[in-house]
């Protein structure tokens, strides 16, 4: 599931009908559904008004094809719950809902104020689990005990980064500790056969923004590693290991811009950010450039789809 880009006019508007064109176009490549307004959708500068018109327009327009998960972030627990019940009128299928913003609470109030807001709706929810981010930090012990207890719970997407949660959340999930069909979503594009190995069973992804069939190709050929060959797992590695110059873009403080890079490059957005962001210093532009060109060479030299063609001026 990639986590969308939000598109932007040179006026600095949200564009909607960009946005609906990109989540459509990642579909169609293959991926099995859409997260907006996240970090990489750059859901702390959008309006309410915007967010709610990006979850309804895209629900809109893919619905019957692949559910739309809308990304629930705020300082406050009530207007996360306001969200909530915003984004399933809007028509979403599920919430992945983030700890609060600014405060830096202990554990505790943040799994209160995830759990007030899953029981906005009835919705599924994915948890989100991203201590770099937001600072708060939930332990395998607790998010399977929350999922126990509210049972619209159905998802932790850990951008942790530590494989070991993902697999301490998992063998929770096998002890009978966790509800058995808790989904475990590898949050980071840079662990993906490590995490399908550790037991995550999802992706939220970043550089499928750009690049979504070479996504959904190693996402494949990391499952298939743990069940058909040797040889899947070499292969695995391989793409991998081509595309890894990307992948690590989506772990840096400055993702959205590189990413948002990489959709430009390929056709398939603009560089364009909203403030407080700003645009790539050239040094590190021209350096994301270097390593997108070298990427995308040897994903194709292995034979893995990528995005055909390169705008002028790259």
């Amino acid at each position: 599931m990639p986590a969308i880009t939000t598109p932007l006019t040179s006026l600095d508007d949200v564009d909607f009908a960009a946005a609906i064109r990109h989540a459509s176009w990642m579909i169609d490549e293959g991926c099995d559904g859409i997260v907006i307004g996240g970090s990489l959708g750059e859901g702390q500068t959008l309006t309410i008004d915007e967010k709610v018109e990006l979850w309804r327009s895209i629900s809109a327009a893919l619905r019957g094809r692949a559910p739309v998960i809308a990304a629930i972030g705020s300082a406050s627990t009530h207007e996360a719950c306001s969200l909530a019940q915003y984004a399933a009128n809007a028509g979403c299928a599920g919430l992945m809902i983030l700890p609060p913003y600014v405060h830096c609470g202990d554990e505790r109030e943040a799994i209160a104020h995830i759990e007030t807001a899953a029981r906005a709706t009835n919705l599924p929810v994915m948890v989100y689990n991203n201590p770099q981010a937001y600072r708060a930090d939930f332990s395998a012990t607790s998010l399977a005990a929350l999922a126990m207890r509210q049972s619209n719970i159905r998802a932790v997407k850990d951008s942790t980064g530590d494989v070991r949660r993902i697999a301490q959340l998992a063998k929770l999930i096998r002890d009978g500790n966790a509800p058995s069909d808790l989904a475990i979503f590898v949050g980071l594009d840079d662990i993906v056969p490590a995490g399908v190995a550790a037991g995550a069973r999802g992706w939220v992804a970043g550089l499928a923004n750009a690049l979504p069939a070479a996504s959904v190709a190693l996402w494949k050929l990391a499952v298939a590693a743990q069940t058909d060959s040797h040889v899947a797992s070499i292969r695995a590695a391989e793409v991998d290991r081509a595309f890894r110059p990307l992948l690590l873009m989506d772990t840096l403080p400055d993702f959205v811009q590189r990413i948002k890079l990489v959709q430009a490059f390929v056709g398939r957005g603009e560089e364009r950010v909203r403030a407080p962001r700003l645009a790539l210093d050239p040094e590190v532009r021209d350096a994301c450039i270097q390593a997108t060109r070298l990427a995308l060479e040897r994903l194709d030299h292995l034979g893995i789809p990528t995005s055909a063609g390169t705008p002028n001026g790259y």
